[in-house]
């Protein structure tokens, strides 16, 4: 819809009334209040429909993208969260040279993101990942098969089923259902990321790289298969990857499909995690600043979470905009996921971690509390999580839940 903005007579507007931050209705998500009683007064209201927004990433999650004006600030409040409306209507009446709008639009008042809990529908986080990993691991077995030759597909199989998290795929399921995708379209893909990153721990564990013996409670792929045939097996199940989503993916358009496995490439190559593989390695026994340590903690983990939600919402046809805060959100959880798993080398014990404990201690490797300390690194990946949570509050929260949990499951598990 296309309106043309003009300028029209106002009466004055008298002083008004301020809506305490207390009264601002319940199904505001975000972390500031706008002044309602401004955007509800006949003056204002009366000139709003001339300014035009065009906002589909703030939509409802299962509302289509469309335009809509700045009225709908009154009568569809709970579509956008009020402080991104209120500073769109500011920019919006400064480009339609309505000076008299912007000092009626309330400067933002800030409250604690942390007080957001209480917003989000009750979810069986639990239960969710349970039944997501039982579904996953089964296609996984399908999609690995045990043929010939027998030790080659033996060795891609043995760590690759051999348990784990599987927090790659079901971020990629959550996010393509979120935006209105169905999981057997988004499954090939799942199941590729998490062949792709079992290549890179195979890779990860060699004598050559981390030198580790065990990996998800078992010993690691060398240990059973030698260090030649896990290497092929390592990039049997790379080449694997990439032919199975491009065979197996049904109902989605070639561009999209092309687009995720670009995604995938660019989130596991030079440019992500063996760019902070590589950073890693040269970085032992180092004094190293926080910024090289972000760098290799974002490349290493942060890359492939991201390529993980961007490829289930691109499934699932979400739009640009949803593509982008879906992609701020996955950065700040790969961030946290890797600083917590930098605190769980220290605090963890083997048995629960299911891989080596305090080898980043014994290799001195470069990690946020070897630099920030103990407290502090709890709390930057507290921080990091509430930070994910705040950029998916825009989104139904029923529908957003599980990355809700999946947030809060980076700085929850093995404790």
């Amino acid at each position: 819809m296309s309106i043309r903005s003009t300028r029209v007579p106002l009466p004055s507007i008298s002083p008004l009334p301020r809506i305490p931050l207390s009264h601002v209705p319940s199904f505001y998500s975000c972390s500031t209040a706008i002044d309602l009683a401004t955007a509800s007064h006949p003056a204002v209201t009366a000139s709003l429909p001339l300014i035009p927004l065009s906002l589909p990433h703030l939509c409802k999650v299962g509302a289509p993208p469309k335009s809509f004006v700045a009225r709908d600030l009154e009568t569809n409040p709970s579509r956008t969260s009020c402080s991104m409306m209120a500073a769109l209507l500011r920019n919006k009446a400064r480009m339609a040279n309505l000076s008299w709008l912007q000092p009626l639009l309330l400067i933002p008042r800030k409250r604690p993101i942390q007080s957001q809990s209480n917003l989000w529908p009750e979810f069986k986080g639990e239960e969710y990942m349970t039944k997501k990993i039982q579904q996953i691991n089964k296609a996984l077995d399908e999609a690995v098969p045990l043929q010939h030759p027998t030790m080659l597909h033996q060795a891609m199989r043995y760590t690759l089923l051999a348990g784990g998290k599987r927090l790659l795929p079901i971020l990629c399921i959550a996010s393509c259902e979120l935006v209105g995708g169905n999981q057997s379209s988004v499954m090939p893909i799942a199941c590729a990321l998490e062949m792709i990153k079992t290549e890179v721990l195979v890779l990860d564990d060699l004598p050559c790289m981390d030198n580790d013996d065990l990996r998800r409670g078992k010993p690691t792929n060398h240990k059973v298969f030698g260090e030649a045939t896990s290497i092929l097996a390592s990039h049997a199940l790379l080449c694997h990857a990439i032919e199975y989503v491009a065979t197996r993916t049904k109902n989605v358009s070639p561009d999209r499909l092309i687009q995720a496995i670009a995604e995938i490439c660019s989130a596991f190559g030079s440019k992500g995690v063996m760019a902070g593989q590589f950073a890693d390695l040269n970085s032992e026994g180092k004094e190293v600043s926080l910024s090289e340590v972000e760098f290799i903690h974002k490349n290493k983990t942060g890359k492939i979470l991201e390529a993980s939600v961007v490829c289930g919402v691109l499934v699932g046809s979400g739009n640009e905009d949803q593509i982008q805060i879906l992609r701020k959100y996955a950065k700040c959880v790969g961030l946290a996921f890797q600083v917590w798993d930098d605190i769980l080398d220290i605090t963890g014990s083997t048995e629960r971690l299911g891989k080596t404990a305090g080898k980043d201690l014994l290799c001195d490797k470069a990690t946020y509390p070897k630099l920030m300390g103990m407290d502090e690194s709890k709390k930057f990946a507290r921080q990091l999580v509430a930070e994910a949570k705040e950029e998916i509050s825009c989104f139904d929260s029923t529908r957003a839940s599980p990355l809700h949990h999946l947030a809060d499951f980076t700085v929850s598990r093995n404790m």
